[in-house]
């Protein structure tokens, strides 16, 4: 295992475990085998041989292929045991639905989840309130004991809370949730969303007024003009990067389980849409390692020191997507060419569904009902981590056709073997057992024998993962070729190892040129890199936010649930250009956007490692 220097400082932190004293009792393979051993564990539950899958999922993890989500990672074979990263919580229209939601998102925090609410049941503020004969304060008064509550819950001393809350677009206090994260001080333990329905994007388009609804009565309360909200929105987004949308009627028609229950709100990164009291395990593959060298450039040595030898259980697909031919005549990357490893990304892919699934059976619960729904939908979230690097070994610029059709191509793939893998522990486990009244309660399916998971797919943001793994995060572009960032109480400062590799190798390599682009972040106007290695290394606010939105909409086509991705917008961005994205997003088929404006008020994105 190859781990870099952040990687180990972050590992120590957060993750090796420590005795009462506070000294780390544990190294990361140590890590990676009592994750491995807790993942194996559930195999005698089916006839498997525990210690034989153990070998399996920790030589995935020894070799940075795969990690799963950071509550497997901190929690696993410890007393606490829970290992999902997202929930999603019911709060009903009563004060004890709402504090109840409230007692098990405490559990939830504390064990290291996120959680997601959607206030869009609660009456508005001074509607009327038989019971006590008083008048109602409205969702946003309860959001804000929410996020009290998420600030004095330390997550096991691992990392902080993070909720998302939602609020319907026809919910009458809909205006004073959009411009709650104005103030600095409001909310600061949430992201906000507002779902969006197809009515209102209808109404918007032609500049008309939608109804607004009681949830309490679901009458017609008022009327807003479509324009005027959206407008609010888009100031509320500029200023602070909240709220962010999703689309919440899209969402829906993707509800595997639409005779179970309604999707009313995501995680809290947003990639993973949920019924009330369901959770979902995630994990992402590393993409960055899913390549071998190209031996039409170079012939040389293929063998792979530093991946294992998974044997394929799915080739047909290794020649689908021609290797593209690299920018660098000479050399390329690390004096040779890459091609995708399409073998090794299947078999990658197969063995985590696996674990994943795995994983649903081997959590310890904080609460009953959340037990009885995930183990009734089983959804797991594979996704991947390290797409700008694995684009920059191939030598493909992020923002280009290229690489948009790859992205299509290469989830398609990811979730054609996720789903057969499914299929296959379907036969060999059973189903799950909402499956009969579910999309896929098909003849198609049933003719293969059903599947065992309702969800397979999620691309999520993988914060902390990324850095263990060495990788650039999610599928987001590289944010600097040279910066410095806080990892709970770390500084980090990271230059991009490709570049370096690439300096050398083409030979413009200098100690006086590494120090000016760890000042600016980006190669903008330094004429002694060559051409095609700045458009290589494109930074994240060299990308406009059309293709921001490309590369999203790429992915969700072929992902089960959602998607994480930041669109990244440069400081002098206009307000207009903020509407244009959102807009853009949701003609081009995504399940929901967040903008963030560089130097906008709020800083960073509460970047809860829900992939982590």
């Amino acid at each position: 295992m190859q781990l870099t220097e952040n990687a180990i400082r972050v590992l120590k932190t957060r993750y090796l475990l420590k005795d009462e004293q506070g000294n780390i009792i544990e190294t990361p393979e140590e890590l990676f085998r009592r994750v491995a051993r807790t993942a194996s564990e559930p195999e005698v539950l089916y006839g498997g041989n525990p210690r034989e899958w153990e070998e399996r999922f920790y030589e995935l993890m020894n070799n940075l292929l795969f990690l799963p989500n950071t509550p497997m990672l901190i929690n696993a074979g410890k007393e606490i045991g829970q290992l999902a990263a997202c929930f999603v919580l019911p709060v009903d229209d009563s004060m004890k639905s709402i504090f109840d939601s409230l007692k098990n998102a405490a559990l939830i925090l504390q064990s290291g989840g996120g959680t997601g609410f959607s206030f869009s049941r609660l009456r508005p503020r001074a509607d009327l309130v038989k019971s006590t004969g008083g008048i109602a304060s409205g969702p946003v008064s309860f959001m804000r004991i929410y996020n009290t509550a998420t600030e004095v819950i330390k997550q096991g001393g691992a990392r902080r809370g993070a909720n998302m809350g939602i609020l319907r677009i026809d919910h009458p206090d809909i205006i004073e949730f959009i411009k709650i994260k104005r103030d600095e001080k409001e909310l600061t333990n949430f992201n906000i969303s507002v779902a969006v329905t197809d009515a209102f994007m209808e109404a918007l388009k032609k500049n008309t007024e939608y109804d607004l609804i009681n949830p309490r009565n679901n009458r017609v309360t008022g009327q807003l003009n479509a324009r005027d909200v959206f407008k609010e929105i888009v100031e509320s987004a500029w200023e602070t990067g909240d709220p962010g949308l999703i689309f919440i009627d899209r969402i829906n028609r993707d509800n595997p389980t639409p005779h179970i229950g309604e999707i009313e709100s995501t995680n809290p990164c947003g990639e993973q849409p949920l019924l009330s009291f369901e959770a979902c395990v995630l994990g992402s593959i590393n993409l960055s390692r899913m390549v071998k060298p190209d031996t039409r450039f170079k012939i040389q040595d293929s063998s792979k020191k530093n991946e294992p030898s998974l044997s394929a259980q799915n080739t047909e697909h290794r020649t689908q997507i021609n290797p593209p031919s690299p920018p660098f005549a000479k050399g390329g990357m690390g004096g040779f060419s890459y091609e995708i490893d399409w073998e090794l990304l299947a078999s990658v892919v197969k063995i985590s569904v696996r674990f994943l699934d795995n994983v649903i059976d081997a959590n310890n619960y904080p609460v009953p009902e959340i037990e009885k729904m995930h183990k009734g939908n089983r959804k797991i979230g594979l996704g991947v981590m390290g797409w700008a690097d694995i684009l920059i070994k191939l030598g493909i610029r992020y923002n280009s056709k290229k690489a948009f059709n790859l992205a299509r191509q290469a989830m398609k793939f990811i979730r054609d073997n996720a789903r057969e893998a499914s299929l296959g522990l379907a036969r060999e486990r059973g189903t799950f057992p909402n499956f009969k009244g579910s999309i896929y309660d098909t003849p198609e399916f049933n003719a293969k024998g059903g599947l065992r998971n309702a969800t397979t797919t999620t691309i999520a943001p993988t914060g902390t993962l990324s850095i263990i793994a060495g990788c650039s995060s999610g599928i987001e572009p590289i944010f600097a070729i040279a910066y410095k960032r806080r990892v709970i109480d770390t500084t980090l400062y990271e230059i991009h190892p490709y570049f370096l590799e690439v300096a050398k190798n083409m030979g413009f390599y200098s100690a006086e040129l590494i120090e000016k682009v760890s000042k600016k972040g980006s190669l903008i106007g330094f004429k002694e890199v060559p051409l095609d290695v700045r458009r290589l290394f494109i930074t994240a606010h060299g990308v406009p936010f059309k293709d921001h939105i490309e590369v999203q909409s790429a992915f969700q086509e072929f992902t089960d649930n959602a998607v994480s991705k930041t669109i990244n917008l440069k400081q002098r961005t206009t307000r207009d250009d903020v509407a244009k994205a959102f807009v853009l997003a949701y003609e081009k088929g995504c399940k929901g956007i967040t903008v963030f404006r560089y130097g906008s008020k709020r800083g960073p994105l509460i970047k809860f490692e829900e992939g982590d």
